[in-house]
This record gives C-alpha cells, structure tokens and sequence, in this order.
C-alpha cells in the first residue's frame, strides 16, 4: 500500500477487524498517535511527542483547537454589549437615578397612605351614591337631581366627612414629620427628573443600538459556528516529513474531539435562543408605542385621576418597569399626581402649624375683629378650623387654597380676605359662606383670580375688590352681575377704571358705600353713579378728577364725599351740591385747590370740610356761615390769616390750621367754647391770647413750631386741658408756675 493511498477516514468506519482495533487503541507507547496500518511502530519515545505536538498545530483545525477561547471572547462581547447601555454615562446615571427614585417611592409611607385614603375615599362615594339610589329613589313624578358630577362629589365626600368625623383616623394612616418631609423631598427629585428625562430620547436610542449590535453578533456568529463546527474531529490525517520519522502519514487521535463537538452544538443553541430573545426586544422596540406611557389603568386603580402619561425617555423607562412588575409603576405614579402632592403638603402644614402656634398670630383687625393672618404658606392648615373664636381671615399670598367643609366649626367667622391667594369652596364650605361670611376682601394679579363665587354670597355686606379690573367689569372679569348679593352695603374697587362700572346698577338699591380707588388712572364716565339712589357715601380717590363730576349732584341720599388725592384746582361747582341736603361730610383733601368759593356757605348740613392739603391762601368769610360745622381742617395749606367770622362756629369742636403761615389769631377764634381739638402748630404766631381760658372743653391743644416766648396763664382755665395734650416746646412747659403744671398733671 503506498503511502499516497493511504487514509485515515477508515478509522471512523465500522470496524471489520475487532483485533486490530483492539491493538490499535491499547497501544501503550503513544496512545494519541495511530501509525498507518502495515508500517513499523518502533519509532522513539520523543519521535511520538514531536508527532504528537506537530500534528496538533499543523492538522488539528483552527475552529478545534481554540473553540474554548472563542466562547470566552464571544462571552465578553456579550457582556460588554448587554452592559453598555447600562455603564454608558450618558444614560448609566439616568438609570440608576430611576431605580433609586423607583424603589424609594416603593417604599415610602405616603404611598401607601394615598392610595389607601383614594381607595377608601371612592368605596365611600359608591356607598353615598348606592344608598342615594337604592333607599332615597324619587318617585315617578319627581325629577331626578340635576346637580353635575362636581356637586355630586362635593356633596357625598361631605356626607363621609360628618359620618366619620368622630372615628379616630388609624394608625398606619398617621404620617410623621420625618416621613412627611421625605415624602416631600421625593416629590422634588421626581418633578426634576421628570423634566430633564421627558425632553430627551437618548436611552430609547441607545437601546436600540445596543440590541441592533447584540443581532448582528448573534448572526455573525451563528453563520461561521454552523458552518466550522464539522471541522471538529477525533482522528485528523497527518503529514509529517519523513526524513524525521521515516514515515509521512499518520493518523492522529485528538481526546476532546468528541466533547468540544457536543459543547460546540450546545453553544450553538444557547445563542441561537439569546440571539430570538434579541431580536424579539428588537421587534418590541419598533412596533411597541415606547415613547407614551399612560397611566389610564392605574388611574382607575388608585382613583388619582389626574396622573399625566409621561413620555419620551421617561416612558421608556416605565415601560420597562412595567416589564418586570406592574405595581412599580403604579407605586410610583402617586409621586406624579399634583392631587397626592397637595395632600402631602396639607399633612405636613397641619404637623408645622399646630393649634397653639396659630393662637399666637391672632389680632385684631381695624374692623376690631379678631383676625387669624396667614402669610406665604404652601396651603391653608386643617388646624385653621379648630379655633372657632376666629372673626376674621386672612390668608396672604397663599396659592392654590381649598377651604373645606369644616370651616363650619368657625362659628364666629364674618370676615375673609385673600390677598394675592386663589381659593376653592367645597360645597358644604359654600353653603356656610353663604349664610355667615359679611366682609369679603380680594387683591389679586389678574381678573380670572377672581373666584366665581365670590357674587353668589347673598349674604354678603361688604365687597372690597382690588386688582387689574377691565372697564367693563365684564365676563372675563368674573363680574358679569352683582345681582345675587341683595344684601351688599358697601362696595370698594381698587382699580385703573375708565367710567363707573355699569354693574354697581345691580346693587344700586341697596348700596350705601361706594368707593373707588383709581390709581391716579383718569376715570372719565360717570353715568352709573345716578341709579345708586341711596347711596350715602361715595369715595372717588386718585381718579385725576380736575372738576366735581355732576352726576354726583343727583345723589339726594348722600351724606359724605371723599375726592382726596385727585386734580382739583377750583371747585366752583361746590354750589350744586345743595341738590344733597344730607351732605354732612365734605373732603377735598390732597389736591390742588387755591380758592374756595363764598358759596360754600350754601351747604346748610356740612358738619365735616377737610380741605388740607392744598394750596389756598385766603380763606372766605362766608365759609363760617355754615353754623353747623363741627370738624374743620384746613392743615398744610398757605393762610396767612384767619376770618374774624371764624367766631361764628359755635358748634366747631376740632380745627386744624397747623402747617400753614399764620402769624396772628384773631381773638373770635376763642369764642367757640365747644372746642376739644386745636390744633396751631407749625405756624409763625409769636403771641396766645388769654382769652384761650375761654376754652372750657379743650381737651388737645398743639402749639409746637411757633415763634411762642410764653404761655399766658389764664391756659390754666382749660379745666379739661392736661399737660399730656398741650403741644409744645419743653422750653415754653419750663416757663409755666410749677403749681400750674401740678394742677394740669392731676387732672
């Protein structure tokens, strides 16, 4: 047999010859070596090693020898590519944040807490609406209620609310501060990661391409495995150069053959089953919505309904959850609902603000009600309500207020005011405002802040609106009618208004008090102001009015006038004003008015003209004709003299020349013995006259910034003048008899 046809493949054929086999295989020189057959076999023990390691690097195929190295790299490519997406800094630290964020939230009290309350809040409306309808069914003749589903919830959380109000709220609902301010902080970390994930789609994007390269390395490797895996054999022809052995043919055996074939078979199927699982995540990526996430179910679960689907990246990531555990996601989704967050702050304001801190913010007000002011909270405490002798309100750049039911138990409460504060009225809450609350005060920032049902408070007595009004007052404004407040007497609008706003009509006959602050706008129109028949008194304040309006000379009922801090320089229309007889108060203080007309005297019923504040130079004699003046200021102007016809206010008991350039008085001043208040000072008068003694009911009397050298004595007759109510220099006091002074103190 020559050494060209001779081949090894008959080894893996049946054996014919079972002694030759035999032989073969329990040869004891060298087992991993099988000599051809018919050649000698007494070749050296280091001739067989040389064979042995030749065979093994020249014959044995590449695929054989290192298949376990193969599966070590394919292992750690593998690995690599499975962990990329997950040690990427692009989105490792966004992952781990969510999971950290996601078990937290797992595990945080308040979840538990706000999904236990929503669940027994709900069970609770269904028993309301099941007993409504199966136990107070309406006849066939009755119509069934036509309140909308916002009432309905209103009204059946009210009813929960006085059935259980005397059961004890069970412990595992109890919330401490720590935990509260947790809760807190988690809903902080959410917002922000919310906010910096949701605008991004960069993990969905690199998961792409992670699994994009985990298939193409799974077909990569399934084509060249599958096709290099017959390579593996147990016996491998050998040709080795014969001048080293004196033979060219062997036959080698290689041992684990046999089992890197199995393995290698295994291997193949273990990839082919990762490489499915591949390209199933792959198909999931591409024809699953990935990038919106709705939280539908788990609203209907928890009753939170307003959770927002959330999206891009921040979906993603909750798809992904929801793979693993479907409860995650709805654990975490308490921390996205602005219901549960509100809820939380309203634990944490009833743990900061207990009963006995809000006792010591109570004073009272300039109404001499006693007034509970809140300022800058994050929400209104239920700890408000238990302090029933509260009268007044106010709650001050506090956003987002919702008063309850309970506000019931503040049985004194009259008066509210929301500076800057939105607020909500349950219904029960609406219902008690109605009957109690008198004094309503709102400031806000825009018209729409105005609650709507601030003009269904039929009983309501004082309105005090200040803010950016339209002119109109109209729907925008949330002052389309006033006609529902039949009870209102006093109106205030703080505003930058054009004209009168035509709804005051709708409380023309009741309105006793209009007053109107325009914020030095010009106000131009006045035609409402005729249908408010009964008005008494009317305020028209920095409204840059530079004459008297006339629509205020039909108003027969009215008693006071304020026209402070406006542009008047002349006020001869003042005579038209004796069309008010009742007009006992008349102020034209903070303008620009030089010369009061001698008409004034006309007005038979002024008890009260405040003319400070403004630039008049000589005052007209028949001013005191008007017998009944009581309270006369005439302060910061320019006088230099006084009338001697002043004599004739006999029934003045308060005048006020003080801030002007007087330098005499003419001694008819000291015959109005009804005198309480003088007040001279800041003048230039160098001399009192005795006849001040006159002044048996002088209570004040101020002198302080004159050219005075001294006190006349006879200020001692002053029988009701203490030395506390005279005004002046501690130089002219020193002057006086000591005895003087002793009788003054002791009075």
């Amino acid at each position: 047999m020559s050494e060209v046809d001779i081949d090894c493949k008959y080894l893996l054929r049946p054996r014919e010859n079972e002694s030759l086999w035999e032989h073969l295989v329990t040869k004891e020189i060298a087992p991993n070596i099988l000599e051809v057959i018919g050649r000698k076999n007494d070749l050296d023990i280091h001739q067989y090693i040389y064979v042995n390691s030749f065979c093994y690097e020249r014959a044995v195929h590449w695929y054989a020898k290192y298949f376990p190295y193969l599966v070590v790299i394919h292992t750690m490519i593998f690995m690599v590519a499975s962990n990329f997406w997950f040690k990427f800094p692009g989105t490792s630290s966004k992952i781990e944040l969510f999971v950290s964020i996601l078990g937290k939230c797992f595990d945080s009290p308040w979840t538990t807490r706000a999904i236990s309350e929503v669940s027994e809040e709900a069970e609770d409306e269904r028993t309301v609406l099941w007993r409504k309808k199966f136990n107070a069914r309406p006849s066939a003749t009755e119509s069934p209620d036509k309140e909308d589903g916002e009432h309905v919830y209103m009204r059946s959380t009210s009813v929960v609310s006085e059935t259980k109000k005397d059961e004890p709220e069970p412990a595992a609902s109890v919330l401490d501060k720590k935990e509260g301010e947790q809760a807190k902080a988690l809903f902080e970390k959410v917002r922000k990661f919310r906010t910096h994930v949701e605008e991004a789609d960069l993990l969905y994007l690199m998961y792409i391409v992670q699994t994009s390269l985990k298939v193409v390395k799974f077909t990569i490797i399934m084509f060249y495995s599958v096709a290099l895996v017959p390579n593996i054999q147990i016996v491998v022809t050998c040709i080795v150069p014969p001048d080293l052995t004196g033979f060219s043919l062997f036959c080698c055996n290689h041992n684990k053959a046999h089992i890197f074939c199995k393995l290698a078979y295994c291997y193949i199927c273990f990839v082919g089953v990762y490489g499915l699982l591949c390209i199933y995540s792959l198909y999931w990526l591409f024809h699953r919505p990935l990038k919106v996430y709705s939280f539908e179910q788990v609203r209907l679960e928890t009753g939170i309904n307003d959770i927002p689907d959330v999206k891009n990246d921040f979906a993603f990531l909750f798809h992904l959850s929801d793979q693993y555990d479907p409860l995650y996601a709805k654990r975490f989704a308490v921390f996205l609902s602005e219901v549960s967050e509100s809820r939380l702050c309203q634990v944490n304001l009833n743990h900061e603000w207990p009963v006995k801190k809000l006792r010591t913010r109570l004073s009272r007000n300039s109404s001499d009600r006693l007034e509970l002011h809140l300022f800058k909270l994050l929400g209104l405490p239920d700890t408000v309500f238990d302090i029933p002798e509260v009268e007044s309100l106010k709650l001050e750049q506090i956003s987002n207020v919702t008063i309850p039911g309970t506000v019931t138990q503040l049985t004194a409460l009259q008066e509210l005011s929301l500076v800057y504060s939105s607020a909500r009225l349950h219904l029960q809450a609406l219902t008690y405002m109605r009957e109690n609350l008198k004094v309503l005060r709102l400031n806000f920032k825009s018209a729409e802040q105005v609650p709507i049902w601030t003009y269904t408070l039929q009983n309501l007595e004082e309105l005090h609106i200040s803010g950016p009004l339209t002119n109109e007052l109209s729907r925008s404004a949330n002052l389309d009618t006033l006609r529902e407040l039949k009870k209102l007497r006093v109106l205030t609008l703080c505003s930058k208004l054009v004209k009168i706003p035509s709804v005051v009509a709708d409380v023309a006959g009741q309105l006793l008090r209009l007053c109107v602050h325009n914020e030095s706008s010009p106000l131009k129109a006045f035609s409402s102001l005729k249908k408010l028949v009964h008005l008494v008194t009317l305020e028209l304040t920095a409204c840059e009015l530079e004459r008297l309006p006339s629509a205020v000379f039909s108003l027969s009922n009215l008693q006071e006038l304020d026209l402070r801090e406006n542009r008047l320089t002349t006020v001869e229309e003042i005579l038209s004003l004796q069309h008010c007889r009742r007009l006992s108060t008349l102020k034209l203080w903070h303008n620009s008015i030089t010369t009061v007309p001698e008409h004034i005297s006309k007005l038979r019923s002024l008890e009260t003209l405040d003319l400070s504040w403004n630039t008049i130079r000589k005052l007209p004699p028949r001013l005191c004709y008007s017998t009944k003046l009581k309270h006369l200021d005439l302060s910061h102007n320019q006088l230099t003299s006084l009338p001697p016809e002043i004599g004739i206010l006999q029934s003045l008991w308060h005048f006020s020349v003080a801030y002007n350039s007087l330098e005499a008085l003419p001694d008819e001043l000291f015959s109005c013995k009804r005198l309480r208040t003088l007040a001279l000072g800041n003048n230039s008068i160098v001399f009192l006259s005795p006849r001040v003694g006159n002044l048996a009911q002088l209570v004040r009397l101020e002198l302080k910034g004159n050219r005075l050298e001294s006190l006349p004595l006879e200020i001692e007759d002053c029988s009701l003048l203490k030395l506390t109510g005279l005004v002046v220099e501690d130089s002219l006091l020193d002057l006086l008899p000591s005895e003087v002074k002793r009788r003054m103190n002791e009075r």
